[in-house]
């Protein structure tokens, strides 16, 4: 298993935060009782942080294969050049 600084220095944001997930979903397995509770919430605001980097990457890919369908299917974009506002 890579170590943490190993992952740091040559790896993403989301690679490092789903290893950090990892060593401490580790961590709550053999922590003593008086640790878990803060294990448990760093754990939990990892997981969130990845869900919402995932989230973010899903969405960005979305738009841009509907803006770059149109761009191919020869339809106009959200702005037309003839309609600048001006009346």
């Amino acid at each position: 298993m890579a170590k943490l600084k190993t992952i740091t220095r040559r790896k993403s944001r989301l690679e490092m935060l789903k290893k950090l997930a990892e060593m401490l979903a580790e961590q709550l397995e053999i922590c003593e009782e008086k640790s878990f509770a803060s294990i448990a919430k760093q754990y939990r605001e990892t997981i969130a942080e990845i869900e919402t980097i995932e989230n973010m990457e899903i969405e960005g890919d979305e738009l841009a294969n509907i803006i770059t369908n149109r761009e191919e299917n020869g339809k106009s974009g959200a702005v037309r050049k003839n309609r600048s506002g001006t009346l």
